[in-house]
């Protein structure tokens, strides 16, 4: 299982989930209309490493990370 967690003014209880790499993660969000905005701007860390492949592999155990864009100064 793996555990995907939802960072910053993202505002979703994070989700346990039987996915084997971010394309399913993605497939799944879809669905929540509130989430389209997010896929396409967040960032994602798979146990604290940025990702860029939606093929990257996932295996029981790991953490997934949406992380929006933020502003500061």
């Amino acid at each position: 299982m793996v555990r995907v967690e939802f960072l910053g003014p993202i505002q979703k209880e994070p989700l346990e989930l039987y996915i084997t790499n971010l394309n399913e993660l993605a497939e799944i969000l879809k669905k929540d209309a509130t989430m389209q905005e997010w896929l396409e701007n967040s960032a994602v860390a798979v146990n604290d490493t940025l990702v860029s492949s939606r093929d990257f592999p996932l295996k029981d155990g790991d953490r997934v990370a949406l992380l929006p864009p933020v502003c500061g100064g």
